[in-house]
């Protein structure tokens, strides 16, 4: 009979444990789990704190008792695993000494604490990760008369506390290190997704890190966000990152990336003999770059679990990783991403383009409807799609998945055109804003069409003699007078630049020419006009004034 263990019940040790089981009747499957919970929703804590989630017992995904007793799993709680022997093929616990055959590691991570001033001599603080901080949480944070909490960090966890905190009814300051909130996602995205925060009432402070907090009685009274300013606040959530919890493998050799997280090979098995690794203490490879890589997600940790498992009874299976696709709701709005974006690509030196494009999530007939804008990230040598970023109200979910396959499935920009996908009133236009983006690439990689970037624009205004250039806005002057433009641009209406020749003429046609709208449409029809009337070379901001302004 083989013996597997697996270490850690959280997520990727139950998948693999179930499928294990599922594998090999006869294998003995012993579960070492330090706590006494197993099997909870992390990603769902921010929104029990709220009440989204109505029942902490929601958060429970899988009973240990469960497992016990339909996967047959030999259950250890409340003991924890404190050495491994990878030669002896054993394990030391606080309760004795077991022998494996094969041996599953899922030990998770934990949050990483920063070097805080007088941050240990306080008690209203805490993570956000675990059920017991869940329960603290609730009683010290949500049940109490706190009425300010700052959040520290503003990842993906980070922003979803501070958004249910809101909800809750209670003033919140989110503070980041970093340039940028969600920092996983280009600046303009990040942008959006601060002003929907700021909207919403949220303070929020970049390029800031807290080395100091003012402790009266045990309690954090106010954080230190610079030589001479502090902010009050009740309490504080720690969401400033992860650390994979991997020494017992490490200290033993185990091959690791630099956060310690330990590499696994397609089959989750690890540098060590028999010892396998899944969830967030592994590194699993990123499919479009070939490198290891982090991604610390639900998604990943149950794949890469249920693979370890298979392989671990005795069976054949792969996991090939992932890359990077991500999905986070902040108030209203939905922003998601997935595959590279610019900010990695120039830092390795891989040349792409770029397409932005603000379109509807359904219908202008339909009631309500609901805007979203979409860059793609795109090979200029055969338009193969490297990435896309989304962000809108409606509809984000569906279309960054759309993207997501086509990324794994190679597809070129060209191709999206060609998709079949399902419409009607309530869900999309006619013409998805997936297909949209496919054909305005298609346009831009059939040399029919050019497209200039809200920040390439903003540099060129700043570093640029307007002798240089022409800026010509086809909007209505209604338009203009209501919402503002940009710079001393000349203003002809798309509808009139076929009959206002004489202004036209007295246009150099040799300079750069640069058009914008409200949103792009008008100024794709406008560079087609104006270089049949002679211009020479013409550009069209993505996503027009609407853009613009968002960002300016």
């Amino acid at each position: 009979m083989k013996r597997i263990i697996v270490i850690g019940g959280l997520s990727a040790g139950p998948s693999a444990a179930a499928k294990a089981r599922r594998e090999n009747e006869c294998a003995e499957i012993l579960m070492f789990e330090k706590s006494s919970n197993i099997s909870y929703a992390t990603c769902g804590i921010p929104y029990a704190l709220s009440g989204v989630i109505n029942n902490r017992k929601k958060l429970i995904v899988v009973e240990a008792e469960l497992l016990k007793k339909r996967f047959n799993v030999d259950m250890h709680l409340e003991e924890e695993v404190l050495e491994i022997l990878p030669d002896a093929h054993e394990i030391t616990t606080t309760k004795g000494r077991y022998k494996y055959d094969k041996l599953i590691y899922a030990a998770g991570a934990h949050t990483f604490i920063p070097p805080v001033k007088n941050l240990v001599t306080a008690n209203n603080w805490s993570p956000c990760r675990s059920l017991s901080d869940y329960d603290k949480l609730m009683k010290e944070a949500v049940a109490s008369n706190a009425k300010h909490i700052t959040v520290m960090g503003a990842g993906l966890i980070g922003v979803e506390v501070v958004e249910n905190l809101v909800e809750l009814g209670k003033k919140v300051t989110l503070i980041e290190g970093s340039n940028k909130v969600l920092p996983m996602w280009e600046q303009k995205f990040s942008q959006f997704a601060k002003s929907t925060l700021e909207q919403n009432g949220v303070e929020v402070i970049t390029n800031t890190f807290v080395d100091e907090v003012k402790v009266e009685n045990g309690q954090i009274t106010s954080v230190k966000i610079s030589d001479d300013k502090w902010v009050d606040t009740d309490f504080v959530v720690m969401s400033v990152g992860i650390r994979p919890n991997t020494e017992l493998l490490t200290s033993k050799g185990a091959e690791a990336i630099r956060n310690g997280a330990v590499k696994v090979n397609e089959r989750m098995e690890t540098s060590l003999p028999d010892i396998y690794a899944a969830g967030d203490c592994s590194s699993i490879k990123n499919i479009q770059t070939g490198e290891y890589d982090y991604l610390p997600l639900g998604t990943h940790s149950n794949k890469a679990g249920r693979t370890a498992g298979i392989n671990a009874a005795g069976g054949s299976e792969v996991f090939e990783g992932g890359y990077k696709t991500a999905i986070i709701k902040v108030f209203e709005n939905t922003m998601a991403r997935t595959g590279m974006n610019p900010t990695f690509m120039k830092a390795n030196n891989i040349e792409y383009k770029t397409n932005l494009i603000l379109a509807g999530a359904t219908p202008g007939y339909y009631p309500n409807q609901k805007e979203m804008i979409i860059e793609t990230y795109y090979s200029p040598e055969d338009g193969t799609i490297l990435g896309c970023e989304i962000f809108g109200e409606h509809g984000v979910d569906k279309r960054i998945d759309v993207m997501s396959t086509a990324i794994y499935a190679k597809l070129k920009m060209t191709d999206l055109p060609r998709l079949d996908l399902a419409y009607a009133p309530p869900f999309s236009p006619a013409k998805d804003p997936v297909v949209v983006s496919g054909f305005v690439s298609s346009n831009a990689i059939n040399n029919n069409y050019a497209e200039l970037g809200v920040e390439e624009l903003k540099n060129l205004l700043a570093t640029e003699n307007e002798a240089n250039y022409n800026l010509i806005d086809v909007r209505t002057p209604a338009e203009i007078n209501a919402q503002g433009k940009i710079g001393n641009a000349i203003n002809i209406p798309v509808d009139e630049l076929r009959t206002r020749t004489e202004e036209l003429e007295a246009i150099d046609k040799s300079l750069p020419t640069y058009v914008y709208c409200a949103k792009g449409l008008r100024g794709y029809l406008a560079s087609l006009i104006l270089k049949s009337k002679g211009f020479e070379t013409v550009s069209n901001l993505s996503g027009g004034y609407t853009i613009w302004k968002a960002l300016n």
